[in-house]
């Protein structure tokens, strides 16, 4: 965060701003997850060919096979820009329940999560991730010639993330990972489907909006942006093009535009004018598969959208309203009811979700939901979770557990669902729907991936799909324990099967579109269910009639509609495939096709052993009097981190050296840091300001326990900190006699509470929050500095007069005595630097509202694309039951806020003024303040 406000160094401080945010440490030291496992945790390595995979000890059978498959494919995954070999750690992360993966530098290293999820591609999850996140290690390395020395690996990613927008790094990607196999993004109709809807209903989008999103509107995303800008700009320049771009960029790095100016130099066009291009073209091609695919007409069952939402997975209740998964730019996720009127009432707030879901039977909801280790995050899991529409009551039915996509039977007694332990072994299970108890666990003896089941109506059967490299397929197994195999192998995205009659309904696209087919499970024979013009899925029977619900999709999402039960031909695919030349120029078929089977040395990886990992030399501006050098080191499981440097104050003429570790492997976190600084001080001596200088020695140590804690979108935070501190000062210069020349062993404690519920896209702060934070500083081990500092903040949001609106009380006090007299250790009124205390600060009530005033997706050429102006007012109390009252706050005023991008780079800024009006008996003038805040 920036804060900045006018005076006469405000341009400087703008340029130090802009700078720090592409050069500074902290520019991207949130952008990948730097979360840690337990101690517990086992881990192992395997090196070969430049690559060493550290995973868990239970994945040995997958490393094996994985790093078989990595040094085999990575001579084609880099081929098209002349990136061969590599030298790149592969950490396999078995401990969570999200789907992921990555490749960063500072340090450079790409993590793997393995658990695979429950809606995806039609090949093997590992081998999907290697083909697109080793792209990316091709892509650094293409960027820095894979130096490991002098340690600029902060440098380069922070140097990368503006040079060349995040569109094209995904884009090349997914453009690699659909030519180099038989499966890949790029050739599934659902995952094109948003942008194709949108061109195809007449709508336009600046080349801004495209890549960097709204908040209003659905936008093509700058993944599918860049997958279809990557490809026509392949097919147009030839294999080797991106090559020849990322080479002149890493030749010419410090320009405006880099990638912009390297892209026109070499195919003839911008970003922009690439963008104006390949949309047309596609839209040319839509339109022509839209005249080659018949589509129908459905009615819409829920009110009309303004703004991106969707209604996943619609189901008819008996009462004949309609219950539905609701989701908004404006609104967390959260179970509705609509009614025949299409009014709408919000039933149960749930938590994150891997993907969504839900199963509805007999008056009874389930659905899993993301749960997090209270300390060790990189550790997540899977919960079912229930709710009774009856009684109201909301079950937790398991407990630090990996099962997913849990489906009601008919009665409403069993669930059947996924497992998937720490070894990728994937079972499936039926649990008890009361008590969460598994009851029964069906062979997979070929490990199988297996998705989304489902019983059929008596419970005697359950559906479910399959996923290997070789695609995927639709099998039933019965009580019997008896499989079959109903659908073969297959590229189609089959997804969610439901039983209808005497079939079984399912996503898929074979005319090229996603729309729901049945399979009958006698003859095999499939037939099309619904013929959408943009995409259809999830369907569920109404009882009692021959009619279904589905999800529509439409100009702002997943709608929901019905039609009766007509079984028609399956139609011709008319997919249009945009990836043909990209993969016709890489002409390796599926990559993973002959894969040798070789067996690799693995040894223990000592946690210990490897603490110090130094990656990064960077520049660090404090501020416009001082900056310097830091070397920076992180080992590759985020337990340790560490930094030394050296700073030069010009205001003092002199230099500060640094150092610190932190320590995260335990439940604790423990922080050490160290500063020789020089110092310096102005003070009265009779009639006459002197100034005093010397150095002093500082040291600090601290230690953390966070805790976290969620149930359904209530989130829950702990935090306690103890810490303390010694500093030694000398070479006093010209300082009075009684100058203290130690400080021994401060106590610095604090406590931090904060719950907060789901937030929506377009929520400026929380609508329903509290935060309770209480510090306290005292000098128990120095009576010669006697003082303590009690403080204690709480935070209050309430939800304001309009949705996403918010209203902020916030309340703080503090007691100081001694040499903390003058201490600040709470919030102050807006503008309290400017203004000339009359008293010592005691508490301050700090009132704030909030509110959205539009959405303009607005670009302003080059220079700016502004998603959101926002505003607030505010007023704030100081010292109440002393020198003032409720009556007359001591500041008070409005600002204005705007969300943005600018120049085309990927932080998001949030550009605002606000202008503060002080009480009359201050006799200050009005503060006017330049703020300015970004995050990745």
């Amino acid at each position: 965060m920036r804060h900045i406000k006018t005076n006469k160094t405000l341009i400087i401080r703008i340029l130090l701003l802009i700078s720090s945010i592409f050069i500074t440490d902290k520019s991207y030291a949130q952008l990948f997850g730097g979360e840690q496992n337990p101690l517990s945790v086992n881990w192992r390595q395997i090196n070969t060919s430049g690559f060493k995979i550290i995973y868990p000890v239970e994945l040995e059978t997958e490393a094996q096979r994985m790093a078989n498959n990595i040094r085999y494919i990575f001579p084609m995954v880099g081929r098209s820009l002349n990136v061969r070999k590599t030298t790149i750690p592969i950490i396999f992360q078995n401990q969570g329940v999200i789907a992921n993966g990555f490749v960063q530098l500072g340090p450079k290293k790409s993590e793997f999560n393995t658990t695979p999820p429950q809606s995806f591609d039609s090949q093997d999850w590992l081998n999907n991730l290697a083909v697109h996140e080793l792209r990316h290690a091709a892509q650094f390395d293409k960027l820095t010639s894979g130096r490991p020395y002098p340690f600029p690996e902060d440098v380069y990613f922070a140097w990368m993330g503006v040079s060349i927008p995040l569109w094209f790094f995904e884009g090349d990607a997914v453009s690699n990972e659909t030519s180099l196999t038989h499966a890949g993004r790029g050739r599934q109709p659902s995952w094109i489907m948003p942008y194709r809807t949108i061109l195809l209903k007449g709508k336009t989008m600046s080349y801004s909006k495209a890549n960097f999103g709204s908040q209003k509107d659905v936008t093509t995303g700058y993944y599918q942006l860049g997958y279809l800008m990557a490809s026509d700009i392949r097919e147009t320049n030839g294999k080797f093009v991106f090559d020849s771009l990322l080479t002149d960029i890493k030749k010419r790095p410090v320009r405006l535009y880099p990638f912009a100016g390297s892209l026109k130099k070499f195919t003839g066009k911008t970003g922009k004018e690439w963008y104006g291009a390949m949309t047309e073209k596609v839209k040319q091609a839509w339109k022509k598969q839209a005249d080659l695919s018949p589509a129908a007409t459905y009615p819409v069952l829920n009110r009309e959208a303004t703004y991106a939402t969707d209604y996943f997975l619609p189901v008819k209740l008996k009462d004949g309203k309609i219950l539905a998964l609701k989701q908004s730019k404006a609104e967390a996720p959260a179970f509705t009811l609509i009614g025949e009127d299409k009014k709408e009432h919000r039933v149960l707030g749930i938590g994150q979700q891997e993907q969504p879901w839900f199963s509805y039977a007999n008056d009874l909801v389930v659905w899993d939901e993301i749960r997090y280790d209270p300390r060790f995050q990189q550790r997540t899991y899977s919960v079912v979770c229930s709710y009774n529409l009856r009684t109201g009551n909301v079950n937790q039915l398991s407990t630090r557990s990996r099962i997913f996509s849990p489906t009601l039977s008919a009665d409403g007694s069993k669930i059947a669902a996924v497992q998937i332990d720490f070894s990728n072994k994937v079972q499936l299970i039926v649990m008890d729907a009361a008590s969460g108890k598994i009851i029964r666990t069906y062979p997979n003896p070929e490990n199988l991936l297996i998705q989304t089941p489902a019983f059929n109506k008596t419970g005697s059967v359950i559906t479910y799909i399959s996923v290997t490299e070789k695609g995927k397929a639709l099998w039933t197994v019965d009580t019997n324990g008896k499989t079959e195999k109903l659908i073969s192998e297959t590229p189609q995205q089959l997804s969610r099967p439901v039983f209808i009659n005497s079939g079984i309904a399912f996503n898929a696209h074979y005319n090229g579109i996603n729309n729901i087919y049945n399979v009958d499970v006698i003859s095999k024979k499939i037939s099309a269910l619904s013929a959408s013009e943009y995409g259809a899925a999830n369907p569920s029977v109404i009882n009692g009639t021959d009619s279904l619900l589905f999800n529509n999709y439409n100009l702002y999402g997943y709608e929901i509609a019905k039609t009766g039960i007509s079984y028609q031909k399956t139609g011709e695919d008319n997919f249009v495939f945009f990836g043909a030349a990209a993969a016709k120029q890489e002409n390796t078929g599926n990559v993973f096709d002959n894969i040798p089977d070789s067996s690799f040395v693995s040894k223990p990886y000592h946690k210990f052993g490897h603490l110090l990992n130094v990656h990064s030399v960077i520049p660090v501006i404090q501020d416009e009097y001082s900056g310097g050098l830091q070397l920076k080191a992180d080992n590759l499981l985020n337990t340790f981190d560490a930094y030394a440097g050296v700073n030069y104050h010009r205001d003092l003429g002199r230099f500060d050296y640094n150092a610190g570790a932190s320590f995260k492997g335990l439940y604790p976190i423990f922080n050490v840091n160290y500063i020789n600084r020089p110092r310096r001080t102005f003070y009265n001596m009779g009639k006459m300001t002197r100034q005093g200088d010397w150095r002093e020695n500082y040291v600090q140590l601290q230690a953390v326990v966070p805790v976290s804690l969620s149930a359904q979108n209530d989130n829950y935070n702990f935090s306690v900190n103890a810490g303390t501190s010694y500093t030694k000062r000398y070479d006093a210069v010209n300082l009075p006699s009684n100058f203290i020349t130690s400080l021994s062993f401060p106590l610095e404690t604090g406590f931090t509470f904060t719950h907060t519920i789901s937030t929506a896209e377009r929520d400026i702060a929380p609508r329903w929050a509290q935060v309770l934070k209480i510090s306290y500083l005292s000098q128990p081990f120095d009576p010669k500095l006697s003082g303590n500092l009690f403080a204690a903040q709480g935070f209050f949001y309430f939800p304001g007069l309009a949705r996403n609106h918010t209203f902020l009380a916030n309340f703080n006090y503090q007691n100081a005595s001694g040499i903390r007299t003058y201490d600040n250790e709470i919030n102050t009124v807006y503008g309290y630097n400017n203004i000339l205390a009359k008293s010592s600060l005691k508490n301050t009530l700090l009132l704030n509202y909030r509110f959205p005033i539009f959405y303009p997706d607005a670009e302003l050429g080059p220079l700016a694309y502004i998603r959101n102006v926002w505003g607030g007012v505010f007023c704030g109390y100081e010292n109440l039951g002393s020198d003032s009252n409720l009556s007359q706050p001591k500041t008070y005023g409005f600002e204005l806020h705007g969300n943005m991008n600018l120049l085309r780079y990927s932080p998001n800024v949030d550009l605002g003024t606000r202008f503060v009006l002080v009480n009359p008996e201050y006799h200050h003038n009005p503060i006017f303040e330049l703020i300015v805040n970004y995050t990745f």
